[in-house]
């Protein structure tokens, strides 16, 4: 099994996979908040999509209004994600360097679109995911 660490990085560029070091918690307890902060946000985002389906339906949405709905709530998502986490805080602000030093000289720190096959990827899913989540909320209606 691989440490905390290993897993949290997994879509990090090789390099920075590399240097990363599994660590001891800087104080007891330190990994578990982690965790559920974790937790917290992936049950925030499921639940920004839920009440999304549940006002939709409540106000009689069209089919093209729920993908409509969908599509821009995961795009918005992907561009906070692109923006936020992977241009702000990986390779301007050094955010994780300061928690991790080792990836101090990591290359592909300096480079934005280091997940470049990923993210056009996800991009690419979400119509189909939103044509899904259409359908089901229409179907409920």
């Amino acid at each position: 099994m691989l440490p905390i660490y290993k897993k949290l990085f997994g879509s990090a560029p090789k390099d920075v996979q590399a240097a990363v070091q599994d660590k001891p918690e800087r104080f007891k307890g330190a990994k578990t908040i982690g965790g559920v902060l974790l937790g917290v946000s992936l049950c925030g985002c499921a639940f920004a999509f839920i009440c999304g389906a549940i006002n939709g339906i409540q106000n009689g949405f069209t089919f093209w209004q729920f993908f409509a709905r969908f599509l821009i709530m995961l795009y918005l998502y992907k561009a906070f994600d692109m923006v936020c986490f992977d241009w702000l805080l990986l390779t301007k602000s050094h955010f994780f360097q300061h928690y991790f030093p080792e990836i101090e000289g990591c290359e592909s720190l300096k480079k934005y679109g280091f997940n470049l096959k990923s993210q056009i990827a996800k991009l690419i899913a979400f119509p189909f995911v939103s044509l899904l989540a259409a359908w089901i909320c229409t179907m409920v209606v």
